[in-house]
Parts: C-alpha cells; sequence; structure tokens
C-alpha cells in the first residue's frame, strides 16, 4: 500500500509512505507515483504521525463515567469512598461481561489514534484485537489492594519479566512509604515499571526500570502530579491514561493537560507515548522508520508548516486514518471514495460519528454499544 503527499512533523516536503505487510518498507520526498501494482491513497493537507502507545489502562473499566467528589490523599481512601458512594452504579456496570467492557476499552483507544495499549490486570481474551493489546508483563496492582504482593512479586516463575504495579498513587507520607515497602521486598531485584508515583523521589525512581505517568488520573483524584521534570532523569517516564473511572476517554485531552503543565519539552511528550514507550516495552513501533511496523494515524494538517501545536490541537474527529500493521482500521468519510477497491472490502466497517465527523471503524461497533447498553 502507498500513502501519498504525506506531511512529517517540521518537514517542508511532502512524503510518500509505503507500507508492504505488516512494517513500513520506505519513506521518501518528492511527486507521488500512480504507478505500481499497489493499492494507492493520496491525501491533501496531512500529517502522518506514529500511532500512539497507551501505556496504562485497565480495558474492563471503561464503561464507567469519572467517580469522585473531591480530593482524596491517595487511591486508597478513593477506592473506599467510590465503593461506598457508587456501589450502585459500580454494579450496574460490573453486569456487563467483562469480554464487551474489554472490546469497548479496546474500541476506546483505537478511536483516539492509539494502536497500542498496556492492560493493566488480569489477562483479558479479546477476539480478534484490531491494535496491539500489550499483556507481557506481570501485573500486581499495588502494595495495599494486592493480596499477597509479597510472594507474587518474588516468585522465581515471573523473575525475568517486568511486573508492572500502581506505586506511590497518593500526595501523602503513607505514598512514599509504600514505594520503599515495594522496594525492599523486592528480593529477587525485579524490573519494575511504576504507575502513578505522584509520591516518588528521585532516590527511588533509580529503582525502577520505567513510571507511567497518568496527569489527568493523578488531577481527578489528587490535584497533585509527579515531578517529572525531576524523575525523567532517573527512570524511562511514558504516558497513560488509566480508565474512564478517572478521566477522559481521549488521549489527545490527556496529552494536553500535560503539556500544560510544563515539566517536559513538546518533543519528550511526545516521545512518552511513541518511540520512548517503544523501547520501555520493547516493540518495533513508534516510529516513522522502514522496517517498524506500519502502525501510524494521518491527521489533519492545521497549518502548511505544522509545528508541536498541530500535532498537540488533534482530537479524535481529526484523523483521518488510523493503520495497525498495515491494517486500516479507521478511515475518515472524505478518503472513502479512494477506499471502494481496498482488499477485503468496506463492509467490515460501520459508520459512526464523532463530533459530527462521519468515520468508519472496522468491526460492529454500533452492536457492541448496544450490548453495552443492554447489560448494564
Amino acid at each position: 500500500m502507498q500513502l501519498n503527499n504525506l506531511t512529517i512533523l517540521d518537514e517542508r516536503s511532502p512524503v510518500t509512505l509505503m507500507v508492504s505487510g505488516e512494517k513500513i518498507r520506505s519513506i521518501g520526498t518528492g511527486r507521488f507515483r500512480e504507478d505500481g501494482d499497489y493499492f494507492q491513497i493520496r491525501f491533501t493537507d496531512a500529517l502522518v504521525l506514529p500511532g500512539l502507545i497507551n501505556s496504562h489502562d485497565h480495558l474492563d473499566f471503561n464503561c464507567f463515567t469519572v467517580f469522585g467528589e473531591r480530593k482524596y490523599k491517595n487511591y486508597t481512601d478513593w477506592g473506599r469512598h467510590i465503593h461506598e458512594s457508587y456501589k450502585e452504579k459500580i454494579n450496574e456496570v460490573l453486569k456487563i461481561p467483562k469480554d464487551l467492557r474489554a472490546s469497548w476499552g479496546m474500541y476506546k483507544n483505537l478511536l483516539a489514534g492509539v494502536t497500542t495499549v498496556v492492560n493493566h490486570g488480569a489477562h483479558l481474551e479479546i477476539e480478534n484485537p484490531l491494535i496491539n493489546i500489550y499483556q507481557e508483563p506481570q501485573n500486581l496492582h499495588s502494595v495495599e489492594f494486592e493480596k499477597n504482593w509479597k510472594w507474587k512479586l518474588n516468585n522465581p516463575l515471573f523473575k525475568n519479566k517486568d511486573c508492572v504495579i500502581h506505586t506511590g498513587e497518593g500526595s501523602d507520607e503513607q505514598s512514599v512509604r509504600e514505594i520503599n515497602e515495594l522496594l525492599r521486598f523486592n528480593l529477587l531485584k525485579r524490573k519494575l515499571v511504576g504507575v502513578h508515583g505522584v509520591a516518588m523521589n528521585p532516590v527511588q525512581a533509580r529503582h525502577f526500570k520505567g513510571l507511567v505517568w497518568c496527569p489527568e488520573s493523578n488531577r481527578v483524584l489528587l490535584d497533585k502530579h509527579a515531578g517529572i521534570n525531576q524523575l525523567k532523569e532517573y527512570t524511562r517516564v511514558v504516558f497513560g491514561t488509566d480508565s474512564t473511572l478517572t478521566g477522559s476517554w481521549n488521549i489527545w485531552q490527556h496529552l494536553r493537560l500535560a503539556r500544560s503543565l510544563n515539566q517536559v519539552s513538546d518533543a519528550e511528550l511526545f516521545g512518552m507515548v511513541t518511540h520512548s514507550a517503544a523501547r520501555l516495552w520493547n516493540l518495533n513501533s513508534g516510529m516513522l522508520k522502514a522496517d517498524t511496523e506500519a502502525d501510524l494515524i494521518v491527521v489533519r494538517k492545521k497549518n502548511k508548516i505544522p509545528t508541536w501545536n498541530d500535532v498537540y490541537e488533534t482530537d479524535p474527529e481529526d484523523i483521518l486514518l488510523v493503520m495497525h500493521k498495515g491494517n486500516i482500521r479507521m478511515f475518515d468519510k472524505s478518503i472513502q471514495p479512494q477506499l471502494i477497491g481496498l482488499p477485503g472490502g468496506l463492509s467490515r466497517f460501520s459508520r459512526i460519528r464523532m463530533n459530527g465527523i462521519v468515520k468508519f471503524v472496522e468491526g460492529d461497533l454500533p452492536s457492541l454499544m448496544s450490548a453495552c447498553y443492554t447489560n448494564g
């Protein structure tokens, strides 16, 4: 497949991107070619970006709305409150079969341009996933909520796996002590990836392979953020949304909040959802480069020569194309005429509207939404 007349950030000349199988074959400048025995799409005023990598989500917890009506000291304080105050609403959502909730969590990410999501929790079986559902690490919830966490952390069967765990999710001294306890009982010196780390300090950060920053979740629960400007010097920081229990479904909104905090540069922040995240999880994606997986998104270009402002002003309705491993998963109505001869046909796509803009997404999304509503 050949994608023509695309702009890369900070590049003046349009590029042609060639995809073969699951990978990017080449990216070249100059005029597009209409010859050749491959499928072609020509774009107008379009910017191509790597597909986003969401490094923290709970896929089966994305049928919830945001719960919480005050700011909390830590996640245990929040957890106790929502189970007391929202018990009926929680039970209503949990009536929806887990496979339906997990599928909706996948679509939440796909519709926003995420091509890899790291699921935290029990392993989920999603039939024919449309994006990469990364579930390779050992997942422990937290020191407070994971039963027998010390034994699980030090189980020799998992010694060579990364361990992902919520830690330091609070603004009090207890949250600082929790990180110290986790490190003290990491007897096998496992490679730890912490999630949230609001209470984390640089000394602690040195002992983590990575930290997942979830700024919107931290704002909703704590109204406080991790010191990413310091912690990034001691561990690899990547980016996550968490579930809709604690924030918007739209990852671009999360990124705009992070940008407004002025803790990292625009390039560093975008790296947290692309190439830096790919390195942490050992993925062959997150870059527009030959021989990497063809995970990419094409978005409307707002200026002739796009800048970081164009990137961070993106919303799901601005996305013209989502490609995962060389397969088109979503596209905008404006390019539909060019896709009439798409291998496999267009019947597998559902028509939806996002803020009045028509999109076509692979799968029967309306039926999924109806099933979630009927069961909930």
